[in-house]
């Protein structure tokens, strides 16, 4: 039960996060990256990738490419 509670909260997230995008509210999409750990959701590839298409989708390529920096950190860590 507690894994489709998860589940559940990371496609919304995931969603919100495309509707910013839809919205024009980039501005958010960070507040929302930050507030899933509170919320025990962990941030994956979905919602990286739905951030990173807001952001282009709003005309801040500066701040996807950021957001694709900061992906690329831990698989460089892992190749050590």
């Amino acid at each position: 039960m507690a894994s489709a509670h998860v589940e559940l909260a990371t496609i919304t997230y995931s969603a919100a996060v495309s509707a910013c995008g839809t919205g024009g509210r980039w501005d958010q999409v960070l507040r929302l990256l930050v507030e899933m750990p509170f919320a025990n959701v962990k941030v994956n590839t979905i919602i990286y990738d739905a951030a990173i298409s807001t952001y282009e989708t709003c005309g801040e390529q500066s701040k996807a490419l950021s957001l694709l920096v900061e992906l690329a950190r831990p698989l460089k860590s892992q190749k050590k």
